[in-house]
C-alpha cells in the first residue's frame, strides 16, 4: 500500500456519510449491497444527490424485455438543465473558470450561463428544431459548449459531440451517422501557438452551420426560455466511441442516467465539496468532456476549462495553471503523464491545494503512476483511477476515498455495477488471474442501444455470454482483492486513451489510390499506450509509398491516428474464410511465438 486515509479524512468524505446513513461501517459490505440491491442503492444515491424531478419516478427498474434493453426511473421527469443550470442561477456560484494557450480568460457565473443556454434554446427552436433533433458540437474547448449543451437540453434536442481533432472523413461519418440537422463548429483551433483548420474539415451538406467565434450566441434572441419536462429515458446525448467494424458505434445515453451515474461518481469517488474546482485534462468530444460539466454541475460546483496544449509554451504550463487557478480535483491520461514527464526538469509548483487527483482512459505503467502520485500529488493525493467507458458514461470500476490505494490500481467495482471478471466459460479465473471485465447486471447509464443498429448493439455488448455485458477489457483482481486492467481483450486499439477499431483505421488507408488491401495492428509505444502499425498490400502493378498511406490516414482520420508505420507487403494472413489475422500480425511484428498456423489458410504471408 502506498497511500492509506487517516480516519479523519475518511470520516469527511461523502461516501462514508452516505454509507453511515444506510447503516453501514464497511466498505466492501456497502459495495456488496450496491451490486445485490441495485433497485435500492440506485434509489437512495438519486436521493443522496438531491436530483430534482418534475414528477417523481414510480418504478427503479424494468426488465421486462430483458437486461440488454433495461428502463429506469420509469413514470419520472426531469431534465439535465433544470438540475445541472436552473436551480444554481439565483446564486452567486461561478459555473465555469475558463483559460485558453494564448492567456485569454473568462469566469462564468451559472445566472450568465443560463441566460446565454436560453438564448441558444430560443434561436435553434426559431430554426424549428423539435425534441429528438440532433445538434452536433466539433468546437475547441471553449466556453460556448456549456450554453450549447443546456440550450439543447431545455428543448429535448439530443446533443452530438465530435472530437475536433478527428479528419474529414471520420467527422462525416459521425454527423452523417446520428443525422444533425444542426452542427456548430469553428473556423479553426489553436495548437501550439498554430492555427488548425477546423471549418474546412466540416461537409457541407449540414442544413445549418453555426460558427463559434467568440461573440454571443443567437444575441438577439430573449434571454428567458422554458425548460421542458422530459421523461427518464429521453435521449441527451449520442456520444461516438469506434469497435472492430469500420462503422463508428453511436451511443445513446438519457437525462437520467447520464444524472445518476455521472453524479454518483462526482459525489462518492471525487468526494465532491462546494468549495471545489474540478479540472479534467479533457475535449468536449471525449466522454470526460460532458462527464466533467455535467457531474460537477449536477451539485453547482465549479470545473476549469483549458483550451489549448498542456505543454505550451513549456512543460510547466499545466501545473502553473493548477496552481494559479487554485484547482482542487484534476484528472489526465497516464499517455499525458508520460509525456510531460519526458520534459518535465526541475521541481513542480507545490500546488497546494490539489486534495484528490483522478485518472482514466488506459492502463497505467507503474513509474508513470508514481511520478503523477509522488511529483503532481507530493504522496498526499489519492489518485482515483476510474475506467469504464463512453457506452456507459461512466465507470465500472473506480477506488473509493476512504480506500488504501497501490501503484495502478483501479481499486474494485464502482457502487452500483455489478462488475465481474470471467474466463472464456464465464467462470471466475481465480486471483491474480487475467480474464474478460463484465458486468451482470444492467445500470442506468449503459447505452440505450447503438443509433440506428439494435442488432450490432447486441452482437458488441451482450453475446459472447448471454444476459452480461462484455466490454472488452482485460482485467485481474490480486490476492489482497485489488483490481488491474490489461488493455483491450478485442481487437480494437487505445491511442493516448482514445478507443479506435482497426476497420476504420483500414478503410482509411484504402482510401489511398495504390492499396488494395490494408490491416492495423496496435503495438506498445513509450508515450501513446499504444500506436498504430499499418499493413498494406498494393493493386497490382502500383508502387506505394509508406508515408503517404500514413498521410492518407492523419488526413482523413486526424493527425492523433497516424500510423507509427506502414509496411508494404505482398499478401496478408488470412483464415479460410478470408479473415485477416491480425492476432498472428502482432505477434510477428513484436517477435512473439506464433503458436497454432492451421487455420491461417496462406502462413507463408507471415514470412
Amino acid at each position: 500500500m502506498i497511500w492509506e486515509p487517516s480516519r479523519e479524512f475518511i470520516e469527511q468524505t461523502n461516501v462514508w456519510r452516505f454509507m453511515r446513513r444506510l447503516g453501514f461501517a464497511d466498505r466492501e459490505a456497502f459495495l456488496r449491497f450496491s451490486r445485490e440491491q441495485p433497485e435500492r442503492f440506485w434509489d437512495e444515491i438519486v436521493r443522496e444527490m438531491r436530483v430534482k424531478w418534475f414528477e417523481p419516478y414510480r418504478k427503479i427498474l424494468d426488465l421486462s424485455r430483458g437486461p440488454e434493453w433495461s428502463r429506469w426511473f420509469l413514470g419520472g421527469r426531469l431534465n439535465i438543465a433544470h438540475n445541472c443550470l436552473d436551480r444554481w442561477a439565483g446564486s452567486d456560484r461561478i459555473a465555469c473558470l475558463w483559460e485558453n494557450e494564448s492567456g485569454a480568460r473568462r469566469t462564468i457565473a451559472f445566472a450568465e450561463l443560463r441566460a446565454e443556454a436560453n438564448r441558444v434554446a430560443n434561436g435553434l427552436a426559431s430554426m424549428g428544431l423539435a425534441a429528438g433533433d440532433r445538434v452536433a458540437l466539433c468546437l475547441p474547448m471553449v466556453p460556448e459548449i456549456l450554453s450549447i449543451l443546456y440550450g439543447c437540453f431545455k428543448r429535448g434536442l439530443i446533443v452530438v459531440p465530435i472530437f475536433a481533432g478527428f479528419g474529414a472523413g471520420a467527422i462525416a461519418a459521425r454527423l452523417n451517422d446520428s443525422g444533425a440537422r444542426v452542427l456548430f463548429t469553428a473556423d479553426r483551433l489553436q495548437r501550439r501557438g498554430k492555427p488548425l483548420p477546423l471549418r474546412e474539415k466540416v461537409p457541407a451538406h449540414i442544413e445549418h452551420t453555426i460558427l463559434v467565434d467568440g461573440s454571443p450566441l443567437f444575441p438577439d434572441q430573449p434571454e428567458e426560455a422554458p425548460t421542458a419536462s422530459l421523461d427518464s429515458e429521453a435521449t441527451a446525448l449520442i456520444l461516438y466511441t469506434s469497435g472492430t467494424t469500420g462503422k463508428p458505434k453511436g451511443t445513446v445515453h438519457t437525462h437520467a442516467g447520464c444524472l445518476a451515474q455521472m453524479g454518483k461518481e462526482i459525489w462518492l469517488g471525487f468526494d465532491h465539496r462546494p468549495a471545489d474546482r474540478f479540472f479534467w485534462l479533457s475535449d468536449v468530444g471525449w466522454m470526460m468532456g460532458p462527464w466533467t460539466i455535467l457531474g460537477n454541475h449536477l451539485f453547482g460546483g465549479t470545473i476549469f476549462m483549458y483550451d489549448g496544449a498542456p505543454d505550451f509554451p513549456g512543460p510547466m504550463r499545466l501545473w502553473e495553471t493548477i496552481e494559479r487557478y487554485g484547482i482542487t480535483t484534476f484528472g489526465v491520461s497516464p499517455t499525458a503523464i508520460r509525456a510531460l514527464a519526458r520534459v518535465t526538469r526541475g521541481p513542480l509548483p507545490p500546488m497546494p491545494s490539489l486534495r484528490l487527483l483522478g485518472s482514466t482512459g488506459e492502463p497505467w505503467d507503474e513509474a508513470a503512476w508514481l511520478w503523477y502520485f509522488e511529483r503532481v500529488g507530493r504522496r498526499r493525493c489519492p489518485i482515483i483511477n476510474i475506467s469504464g467507458g463512453t457506452e456507459i458514461v461512466g465507470s465500472f470500476l473506480f477506488p473509493l476515498p476512504i480506500q488504501p490505494l497501490k501503484p495502478c490500481t483501479l481499486g474494485g467495482p464502482a457502487p452500483g455495477m455489478a462488475t465481474e471478471v470471467v474466463d472464456e466459460t464465464g467462470a471466475p479465473p481465480g486471483r491474480g488471474r487475467k480474464g474478460y471485465l463484465v458486468c451482470t447486471r444492467p445500470g442506468p447509464s449503459m447505452t440505450r442501444g447503438i443509433w440506428n443498429d439494435p442488432q450490432r448493439y447486441i452482437e458488441t455488448y451482450w453475446s459472447r455470454f448471454p444476459g452480461i455485458w462484455y466490454h472488452g477489457d482485460w482485467a485481474s483482481v490480486d490476492e489482497d482483492g485489488y483490481w488491474f486492467l490489461h488493455g483491450r481483450a478485442d481487437e480494437s486499439m487505445n491511442v493516448s486513451g482514445r478507443k479506435v477499431g482497426p476497420a476504420e483505421i483500414e478503410d482509411a488507408m484504402l482510401q489511398h489510390a495504390g492499396v488494395a488491401e490494408a490491416a492495423v495492428i496496435g503495438v506498445p509505444d513509450e508515450i501513446r499506450g499504444e500506436a498504430i502499425v499499418g499493413y498494406a498490400v498494393p493493386k497490382p502493378g502500383a508502387e506505394v509509398d509508406a508515408a503517404a498511406v500514413c498521410a492518407t490516414v492523419a488526413e482523413i482520420m486526424g493527425a492523433a491516428f497516424r500510423p507509427r508505420e506502414v509496411r508494404i507487403v505482398p499478401e496478408l494472413p488470412k483464415t479460410q474464410s478470408g479473415k485477416i489475422v491480425r492476432r498472428l500480425l502482432r505477434q510477428r511484428y513484436l517477435g512473439e511465438p506464433l503458436g497454432d498456423l492451421s487455420t491461417v489458410a496462406n502462413p507463408w504471408a507471415l514470412e
